[in-house]
């Protein structure tokens, strides 16, 4: 068992082969090759325990990706999110975004304890986070792309700013564009980044309101597909179920591709924020027609995106610290 599971692990780390987008960063103390001399074997550790987590549980990915986005909408891509309760730090991993739903903080001690014993107090909590985005982006099949390096970590959290900066499910357009232009990010970014939701799940009660009272009036979402909603009822009730998870691209679940856009065209997206990119705004409609047809172009722009938001408001030079461990700050 133990080699099938080596050699599939070895299998897997060869679809790192396809091609890689390369985009110049907007931030100029961030570049691929900052740990070549430092740490020349950081991004093969990264990936090796990235893929072993992914092989033993394929929503792992998501899970990864979806903690360098939360982390980088609060304060900045600064391992923020990865900080416990200590020391006068109140942690994010209870805001309303994260409480009962982030996950996959026990592969990253893993990779962080790796690094530490190769060249220690070397490689940030924030790079790992980064690093672990892409690495799990490519695992699923999706694209790959050079991660610019050199942030360092946070020496506190912001649990106000978790809760009120990160995209909810119910928010409305206007207000998730709102708070992505707040990061310096545009409306192509927002289209082709909730396009990471083509892997992964939600809980039912992220998009329950859609099935029973979306407007106040004890009426389903008029924009989710009835027949959709219908399937969506027998394991999301009214009341209870509340962590019962669900596809988020039920077509192809763990794959990353285009086919979350083609749901979103069939009135089929799950969450709210995700049907709102069709029915509230003409330019974001035409972007995830765009997709849908091309699943190219849409790789092309999710990877440029994703190097955007990791360059959020990073902690260079002597600001911020490498952590020895990603879950609290180094003693004084």
């Amino acid at each position: 068992m133990a080699r099938s599971m080596s050699f599939f692990i070895f299998i897997t780390l060869l679809s790192f082969a396809p091609i890689c987008f390369s985009f110049k960063s907007n931030n100029d103390n961030l570049y691929p090759q900052y740990y070549h001399k430092s740490c020349p074997q950081a991004l093969e550790i990264v990936k090796s325990v990235v893929a072993k987590a992914v092989a033993k549980e394929a929503r792992m990915a998501a899970s990864l990706l979806r903690l360098h986005f939360h982390d980088c909408f609060v304060k900045g891509c600064d391992a923020s999110l990865l900080l416990d309760s200590s020391n006068g730090i109140v942690t994010e991993k209870g805001s309303n975004p994260n409480k009962n739903s982030a996950r996959g903080f026990e592969v990253l001690d893993e990779i962080k304890s790796a690094l530490e014993k190769e060249c220690p107090q070397t490689v940030s909590c924030a790079d790992i986070l980064a690093l672990a985005a892409r690495d799990s982006t490519v695992l699923a099949g999706g694209p790959n792309w050079e991660v610019p390096l050199g942030r360092r970590d946070s020496r506190s959290a912001s649990l106000s700013g978790s809760n009120n900066n990160i995209p909810a499910p119910n928010n409305t357009f206007d207000s998730i564009l709102s708070k992505f232009k707040r990061q310096g990010l545009d409306l192509v970014d927002l289209v082709a980044l909730s396009g990471s939701h083509t892997i992964g799940n939600s809980r039912c009660t992220s998009f329950r309101q859609r099935l029973y009272n979306q407007s106040g009036n004890n009426k389903p979402d008029s924009t989710l597909d009835q027949s959709y909603a219908a399937q969506l009822r027998n394991r999301c009730p009214k009341s209870g179920g509340d962590q019962n998870l669900f596809f988020l691209d039920f077509i192809s679940p763990t794959k990353f591709d285009n086919s979350y856009f083609k749901l979103l065209l069939a009135s089929k997206g799950l969450l709210n924020s995700d049907q709102v990119l069709t029915t509230k705004s003409q330019a974001s409609l035409a972007l995830v027609k765009q997709y849908a047809e091309d699943n190219a172009l849409f790789f092309d722009h999710f990877a440029k995106s994703m190097v955007k938001m990791g360059n959020i408001s990073p902690l260079t030079g002597s600001s911020g610290e490498i952590r020895k461990t990603c879950r609290k700050i180094n003693s004084s």
